[in-house]
């Protein structure tokens, strides 16, 4: 006899697929605990390292080589990959909002969504700019870029905003990349000119003046025009303009200044810092909310204030992770501490870095050699699963452990969650889990229903129109994707299939679902997130639900009965 499957008793959601959360998976999947569940929120299935972004946009990688696919590192933790953009937290009901599909509820939240550039507060800068981040949307921008140059009609001038590392990096980059284009077409295509403008005395101001210079000489060498001392007040489409009332001309804006955290944690109530990101203390535990944690560029340490750099959010990675653990087994946590200095290996375009820790910098192109080792290595660690330190996923138990920060209620229920069952009423899910998982449900309104789940009975009953046959069709699937919403939305547009097949049109659907053993919160939620994916699919058809049962079993698996309506005389 098949082993039980350990009921879900906890949920994790991971906000954004950024370095941090890249981690956690890594550690939750090398030693899982069990009646976890993990769901890895992003708008994106493969996240790009930020350290190769500057040599993927030089031509020194392609896309796959600086992109780790989330839903293979999903796979490897045990976790859920749901695709979807979150909108907010409802703090209260311990659930993450999302666009356009039902909230999922957690024990713990955990945001890792890295940061926005400042462009707000800057007139024409969100219709004009092209932001760095979010990476995703850069690189559409920046492909598009690349095959207007290539047809002709790239931009005569460049501007890049922001002279930190990130943004003279990217200007390198662009330039080189943009003249090799042109060097490809025989010269037949002119490069554009680059600016760089920045509010500050100097370019990398957070680096030692060593460094500062030798970057100077390199900007200088490529003809670039830099403007120090320079606040942009406005972007149009032709260029931009500074506080002391110049115009510089430009086809092309690039935003790369100080980050911000996203808008939507504004509605959170959570405590922010003046650029929006989550305050937390050195365990990375907001400031505000003990169940929610951040890391990476979204964090603001209440300790001590860390520079956006990703070097920050893969050291965080790890005890994040261990701090997870432990809160979500009722232990203490234990603080981060960030390290004093870090290295940062600045790649000048072409193959060729400069190397800055505090006081040192050193330049050469051994150092780019040097960081695309250390750059491939990383990758390495998240995309062989049978690579050293990668491991395979532990079959060790941490149940014990995991009852301990339960109250005394939910600990009654997941021991009856893994009892023995029989097969027969036993194994169906409680009628006031059911009811509560349906209760959002809206199905779509027939007058031929006659009893349905508007009231609800042991059957429904159904009049058959005069004139019309009866259609009927049955389908039934495993869960084949991690995500119950798009599961649902999948099972019901299958089961139509044979209706539309038929030539007949959808009236009324009865469900069979089973759903994993848990406790009351966790099947309530999952059958939720599961039916609303799938009336929505079956209203849009004109199709009503009008009952169904759902059971217990090892897997999640949905089906449905499906009646359609065809003229006599067809």
């Amino acid at each position: 006899m098949q082993a039980a499957a350990p009921p879900i008793l906890r949920d994790l959601v991971l906000v954004g697929g950024g370095h941090s959360h890249v981690g956690v998976l890594k550690a939750f999947g090398m030693q899982p605990l069990s009646g976890l569940r993990i769901t890895l929120v992003c708008t994106d299935a493969h996240t790009p390292y930020s350290g190769m972004l500057p040599g993927y946009v030089a031509g020194h990688y392609d896309f796959d080589a600086v992109h780790l696919d989330l839903v293979r590192l999903c796979v490897f933790a045990g976790a859920r990959f749901v695709r979807a953009q979150v909108t907010g937290l409802d703090r209260e009901r311990r659930q993450v909002l999302l666009a356009d599909r039902p909230p999922l509820d957690y024990d713990l939240v955990s945001i890792n969504t890295g940061s926005t550039p400042h462009t707000t507060h800057t007139t024409g800068a969100d219709a004009h700019a092209v932001s760095v981040k979010p990476i995703a949307a850069f690189n559409q921008r920046w492909l598009a870029l690349l095959a207007a140059v290539r047809a002709g009609q790239g931009p005569r001038h460049v501007a890049v905003v922001g002279a930190g590392a990130g943004g003279v990096e990217l200007l390198l980059a662009m330039q080189y990349r943009l003249r090799a284009e042109a060097q490809a077409l025989g010269g037949a295509l002119p490069t554009p000119q680059f600016s760089l403008f920045s509010a500050t005395a100097s370019v990398l101001p957070t680096h030692n003046t060593r460094v500062q210079r030798k970057f100077a000489a390199v900007l200088r060498q490529r003809s670039v025009d830099v403007h120090l001392n320079t606040r942009v007040e406005s972007v149009n489409s032709q260029g931009l303009r500074s506080t002391d009332g110049q115009w510089h001309a430009a086809d092309a804006v690039f935003w790369v200044t100080q980050a911000a955290g996203g808008a939507w944690l504004q509605g959170t109530g959570l405590a922010l810092d003046e650029a929006g990101c989550v305050r937390v203390n050195a365990q990375l535990q907001s400031m505000s909310d003990a169940r929610l944690f951040a890391a990476g560029d979204v964090a603001s340490m209440e300790n001590r204030r860390l520079e956006k750099a990703g070097v920050f959010a893969v050291r965080m990675g790890m005890p994040l992770a261990r701090n997870l653990r432990r809160a979500l087994t009722g232990q203490a946590l234990k603080p981060y501490h960030a390290q004093a200095h870090w290295l940062a290996l600045i790649s000048t375009g072409d193959r060729y870095a400069v190397a800055s820790r505090g006081a040192l910098g050193f330049a050469g192109a051994w150092v780019w050699r040097w960081k695309d080792h250390i750059d491939r290595r990383f990758m390495r660690r998240f995309t062989d699963q049978g690579a050293p330190g990668m491991g395979s996923r532990a079959a060790g138990s941490l149940q014990t452990a995991a009852w301990a920060d339960l109250s005394a209620q939910e600990a009654l229920q997941s021991q009856a969650a893994q009892a023995m069952r029989c097969g027969g009423c036993g194994a169906k899910v409680g009628a006031g889990v059911l009811s509560q998982a349906l209760a959002g449900l809206q199905p779509l309104a027939n007058a031929d229903v006659l009893i349905g789940l508007h009231a609800p009975d042991d059957a429904a009953v159904v009049r058959v129109p005069a004139g019309k046959a009866l259609v009927q069709t049955v389908d039934f699937f495993r869960a084949f994707v991690d995500d119950p919403y798009l599961f649902g939305r999948i099972a019901a547009n299958h089961a139509l299939g044979d209706i539309f097949a038929m030539g007949a049109q959808p009236h009324t659907a009865t469900a069979i679902a089973t759903v994993p053993p848990g406790i009351d919160r966790q099947t309530r939620a999952l059958l939720s997130q599961m039916m609303t994916g799938a009336v929505e699919v079956l209203n849009a058809a004109g199709c009503t639900l009008v009952g169904g049962h759902t059971g217990e079993g090892q897997e999640l698996a949905l089906g449905f009965a499906i009646n359609g309506l065809l003229d006599v005389g067809a």
